[in-house]
């Protein structure tokens, strides 16, 4: 977990006092305020075709290893419009359903994690620079291609088998 330790308003140092019903938070004295943990937000999201048989996976970056469509929250976006607008930006297809399934805060790059199911109008894709390459695969087919032993197949399993168990 990553811990402020300056206020990120006047960069004073932070001191820990006792919150009623939070506990010891980060507090600025030259503020006279507290300081809740930062984080970024994020989506993934299980893209299916619109008979919602298929999930479709990708490639980024040079990796060789299929994962989910993802993409962080913009400011003063809500997350249900950013599942629209990565599917858009980055595979160029449309969403037409979604729905909210689980989060999970990822300390590695200290991101709460928003997973969705988003249902597209079509499966012919017109991916940006960011897809190396993509597939839509039946629903065992994706168990079995999505990158083992990260947070996208915890999501997709999760998905699948309708029980979370998260590792990381």
């Amino acid at each position: 977990m990553i811990e402020m330790n300056y206020c990120m308003h006047c960069g004073t140092k932070l001191i820990l006092r006792h919150l009623d019903n939070e506990g010891m938070i980060p507090y600025c004295p030259a503020c006279q305020d507290f300081r809740f943990p930062v984080f970024s937000t994020a989506i993934s999201a299980i893209v299916l075709n619109k008979t919602k048989d298929k999930i479709l996976l990708i490639k980024q970056y040079g990796r060789d290893a299929y994962i989910l469509v993802a993409g962080y929250v913009n400011k003063g976006e809500d997350a249900e419009d950013t599942v629209v607008r990565e599917i858009k930006e980055e595979a160029g297809l449309s969403v037409i359903e979604t729905h909210f399934n689980h989060s999970h805060y990822f300390s590695p790059s200290n991101t709460l994690m928003l997973n969705w199911t988003a249902v597209v109008a079509s499966e012919t894709l017109h991916p940006n620079k960011e897809i190396d390459s993509y597939a839509w695969f039946t629903f065992e087919e994706a168990r079995n291609n999505i990158r083992k032993n990260s947070l996208a197949e915890e999501f997709l399993l999760g998905y699948l088998d309708g029980t979370y168990h998260f590792k990381h």
